[in-house]
């Protein structure tokens, strides 16, 4: 019989709480292969009067391993045997046995490091992920087996575990033979570091293909962007060359072709030059600008560059460009001054416009980088393509632009020379990001002996807006020459007529006459204005007066009442007529702000003595450097009797 208390019963998992329990019945709680054993160790220990210790399985439910320790009794007298003592114990075997078992079934690389850098444990996804067997890595110093690891982030942060205490978690590339880069999280313990670890080397992929590909997103925008700031094309490029380094290359050279070039045409060294250059070392962009100084005059027919002008075909270098440059140039500075760049690799892209090669991109790399290939080279084809497009507009901008600023100064004469009056006018048009707008003057004599001052803007800035403008200068002047000088009969007749001519033009206009002389000077002036800005006289008594009183602008409703205002003006007093856009501007406030400035303005131009230096003196403070509308000003003073 076995006595047992209420905590071995528990343990062993027998019917009984407390008290004898036949030894068959305890036998039959024993895992059957572990009975033998146990048996052989408690006759043992009787034998020899030994203490004894042993594990074994009970078989209430799973699997459950149990530990027995215990001595056996004798008979002090007789030295019989008369039992066993001993207490039995839940072990740590199962739930180690299972946390083995855990480990080795686990996806994620684990192993354990004894605080003298040696393999205790090693599952079999690390023994997969390190490339070694089991028994080749335990008891191994992990340094002397990965002596890559030295010097790395693996040795750093290892270390840093162990001393400290504390877990670290980082990702680092491990090098050939491996050559794979791994998430590790190593956890201190007592006997030394546990190391879980996962291979993300696909992950580092995917995630630098992304940052590629934004990258390359980031750099097509950027050229977009670079190219929209200015229609300049010689300035576009130039920003194009610093754009693309070290985006693309390390550095690159931008040619332009002459804008003459014909369709179908291309250039040749005596029409083509390098107008943007730029390296990413600070210390090499000097023998850059210098190739470039000398490379067009050492050029070959076989060069690559012109080579791309002539077939417009992308020529790439892989490898050994500066020789095969150096092939193809003639012998001089230009000679040494590649050799000393030393490019490894070259791509040279053609910019096509519609129907001709504007130019050409020249990207160089050295023997660190990579030659250009694969996504990046599609990159840079577009960048090309894009470039070239927005040197195309940009030529054809600048001839229609010329075109229509012809036109439009072809209708803005200078004043006539009028016994009675100082005129002068001025016409700025707008800076060249934006289209030639609509602006205009007039200035003739009536021949009833009243001079007629008109000043106008017909809406829109394009070719079409300074056409319309023509047609209506012209009326204007064919009516104003045929009928009575009434500034509002005038303007009410133009109306009708460009009704009568469909225009679908809407314009402003001042239209004002200045009577000859009385005896003292003075001028009886009469206006009519047809929602244009407002006309400002300079009297000589030091005061700004502003010329309201405005009716409907012209093209929206043929029939319209024109009404005109009188007053009589001294001699030496100064008419400032103008456009809007010496007044308005988005970015200071807007039409009422910039009448307010001009009226200041005026007010400090009071003492100038000639009226030019009046209307340069306006220009001058009133418009900014790069203008976005065009401006034109007619500014009338009386003479005074004496002269």
């Amino acid at each position: 019989m076995v006595w047992l208390d209420r905590s071995a019963s528990a343990v062993l998992g027998t019917p009984h709480d407390i008290g004898p329990v036949p030894a068959g019945t305890l036998a039959r709680q024993i895992h059957p292969h572990d009975l033998p054993r146990l048996s052989r160790v408690v006759t043992t220990a009787v034998a020899e009067s030994l203490w004894f210790e042993d594990e074994f399985r009970v078989l209430d439910g799973p699997d459950r391993w149990v530990t027995t320790r215990g001595q056996v009794i004798r008979d002090d007298a007789t030295g019989h045997v008369t039992g066993l003592v001993g207490v039995v114990l839940p072990s740590l075997r199962a739930g180690l046995h299972r946390a083995a078992e855990l480990l080795e079934a686990l996806p994620t690389a684990f192993f354990s490091l004894s605080r003298e850098w040696r393999f205790t444990y090693v599952n079999a996804e690390a023994e997969r992920v390190l490339g070694r067997p089991r028994g080749e890595l335990l008891d191994g110093d992990i340094w002397e087996l990965y002596p890559a690891a030295l010097g790395n982030a693996f040795e750093t942060y290892y270390r840093r575990a162990m001393s400290s205490g504390d877990p670290v978690h980082f990702d680092a590339h491990y090098p050939v033979p491996l050559n794979a880069w791994y998430e590790v999280r190593a956890m201190p313990t007592s006997e030394g570091l546990s190391v879980y670890f996962f291979d993300v080397t696909e992950r580092h992929r995917l995630q630098e293909e992304t940052e590629r590909v934004a990258r390359r997103a980031q750099l097509t925008a950027a050229v977009t962007s670079s190219l929209a700031q200015t229609l300049d094309a010689e300035e576009a490029v130039a920003a194009l060359a610093r754009t693309l380094v070290p985006g693309l290359a390390d550095w690159c050279v931008v040619t332009l072709a002459d804008a003459e070039v014909p369709a179908g045409g291309h250039g040749t060294p005596a029409t083509m030059r390098d107008v943007g250059w730029w390296h990413v070392d600070p210390g090499a962009r000097p023998l850059v600008e210098e190739y470039c100084r000398h490379r067009m005059g050492a050029l070959t027919d076989e060069s690559f560059l012109l080579r791309t002008l002539r077939t417009t075909d992308v020529v790439r270098l892989p490898e050994d460009a500066a020789a095969r440059i150096r092939g193809v140039l003639k012998p001089g500075r230009a000679h040494v001054l590649i050799t000393e760049l030393t490019p490894e690799s070259a791509t040279v892209l053609p910019l096509r416009g519609r129907g001709r090669t504007l130019g050409a991109i020249s990207l160089f790399s050295g023997a660190d980088r990579p030659a250009l290939d694969g996504d990046d080279l599609v990159t840079a084809k577009d960048i090309a393509s894009r470039a070239g497009l927005v040197l195309d507009n940009a030529y054809l901008y600048a001839s229609q632009r010329g075109v229509v600023e012809e036109l439009q100064r072809s209708f803005l004469t200078a004043p006539p020379h009028l016994d009675d009056l100082d005129v002068a006018v001025r016409y700025v048009p707008a800076a060249q990001a934006a289209k030639v707008g609509g602006d205009w003057y007039d200035v003739f004599k009536h021949p009833d002996g009243p001079t007629i001052v008109v000043i106008g803007d017909v809406s829109g800035h394009d070719l079409q807006a300074a056409a319309t403008m023509g047609q209506l200068r012209s009326m204007l002047r064919g009516i104003g020459a045929t009928t009575p000088p009434h500034p509002a009969a005038l303007l009410a007749q133009l109306d009708r007529a460009m009704a009568a001519v469909a225009s679908e033009s809407v314009a402003t206009a001042v239209v004002m006459t200045l009577e000859p002389p009385g005896p003292g000077g003075d001028v009886v002036v009469r206006w009519s204005n047809a929602g244009h800005p407002p006309p400002m006289l300079l009297s000589g008594d030091d005061d700004v007066v502003t010329l309201t009183g405005t009716n409907l602008l012209l093209g929206l409703r043929p029939g319209t009442v024109r009404t005109e205002q009188t007053m009589t003006v001294a001699a030496g007093d100064t008419l400032v007529l103008y456009t809007d856009g010496l007044v308005e501007r988005r970015d200071a406030g807007g039409l009422r702000a910039g009448l307010d400035r001009l009226r200041a303005t005026l007010g400090e131009l009071r003492d100038l003595h000639q009226i030019d230096d009046l209307c340069d003196e306006l220009v001058e403070q009133l418009l900014p450097d790069a203008p976005e509308d065009d401006m034109a000003i007619v500014a009338v003073r009386p003479r005074p009797a004496a002269r």
